[in-house]
């Protein structure tokens, strides 16, 4: 099921802006604390570093990705999500715009 929208949480109006725009975000925190950020990745291959494990949902576009340490591409659209162990990174390579909310932890 894709998340449509997520009520009661506290936003971050500046963004984070990544890759030279390719990547834009924002940070939202939930009453009890718990944060994930929602934004959009543009057409383009990149790759991202985790610091904690996060999970990617795709909410709208699709895309491609790789986790570090694997040679395999997987597909990724709305109503998937794919996890990111912390301390590591992954790759993305989007064709079209991909929507996603960033879960942490």
């Amino acid at each position: 099921m894709t998340t449509e929208k997520i009520d009661g949480v506290s936003v971050t109006t500046q963004a984070s802006v990544y890759f030279d725009g390719k990547c834009v975000s924002h940070g939202i925190t939930f009453p009890d604390g718990t944060k994930k950020s929602v934004g959009v990745v543009l057409p383009a291959t990149l790759t991202f570093n985790t610091g904690a494990p996060e999970t990617m949902e795709c909410v709208a576009g699709r895309c491609e990705y790789r986790l570090d340490g694997t040679d395999a591409w997987l597909a990724s659209a709305p109503g998937d999500a794919f996890s990111i162990p912390g301390n590591s990174r992954f790759d993305i390579r989007v064709t079209e715009a991909y929507h996603y909310i960033c879960h942490f932890g």
